[in-house]
């Protein structure tokens, strides 16, 4: 009897271990195709607070894109507030420990480090970014925030793993004469070294869609709300 229970217990975990590989292998397949399509995967859709995030895994490249599609009750300023006060990015920016501005290079243009806690067992990491604006005017009816990782721009230090890759465009589109924002971003970071893949999936697949979550309670926050003094040019009035 407990040679036939030991029998059908192998063969019920052979069946489960085999269909747990095929549907693994069917969903490299699809993200091959999808590759190959260049498709974006809807990862989340939350109507009532109006997010959408999306991923795609591309070829030639070890981590998948991202995409975010959002409406915020707030203007564009406030939005922008939100981003350009590096110092607080620890109260919703995805798992920040340290953050600073660099140096301001112009009105329009600035480098910032950011240091991010890894998933336990695992370094953290850390970026530099060079972020440009592109002011808002009548020919060009939205503000862009364009975000690139510049990694020899200041010395690494040992406890971290520099980021060589972090790329993102943000877009913020004013809405009924601007007391709403559309943001769009898309993205690509590969947070280098060696990262588990449970690790790069759970944080690939969660920090877009939380740091959203975390945004739209900065927005209610009264310092961004109530005319925010910006650090930097978001309207180009000559052309507005």
């Amino acid at each position: 009897m407990l040679r036939q229970f030991c029998l059908a217990t192998f063969l019920v975990s052979s069946f489960l271990f085999s269909s747990l590989s095929a549907l693994a292998a069917n969903n490299d397949d699809l993200d091959e195709l999808r590759a190959q399509n260049n498709d974006w995967t809807l990862v989340k859709n939350d109507i009532a607070k109006q997010i959408k995030t999306y991923d795609k895994r591309e070829q030639n490249k070890r981590m998948r894109s991202f995409k975010i599609d959002a409406t915020f009750n707030a203007p564009v300023e406030s939005v922008a507030a939100v981003y350009f006060d590096i110092e607080n990015y620890d109260k919703w920016f995805w798992q920040v420990l340290d953050r600073r501005i660099i140096k301001k290079a112009s009105d329009t243009e600035f480098y910032y480090y950011l240091q991010h806690r890894a998933p336990v067992g695992l370094p953290i990491r850390d970026v530099v970014i060079h972020a440009s604006i592109e002011p808002y005017s009548k020919n060009h009816p939205y503000v862009g925030f364009r975000l690139k990782a510049v990694p020899e721009f200041i010395p690494k230090i040992a406890n971290a793993v520099r980021m060589e890759v972090c790329d993102m465009y943000i877009k913020w589109t004013p809405m009924d004469n601007n007391t709403k924002t559309h943001e769009e971003v898309e993205g690509y970071i590969d947070p280098s070294g060696n990262i588990p893949s449970w690790a790069n999936t759970a944080v690939q697949r969660l920090a877009p869609y939380w740091t959203m979550v975390a945004l739209q309670r900065m927005l209610q926050l009264p310092e961004y709300r109530n005319s925010p003094v910006l650090p930097f040019k978001i309207y180009d009035y000559s052309n507005r």
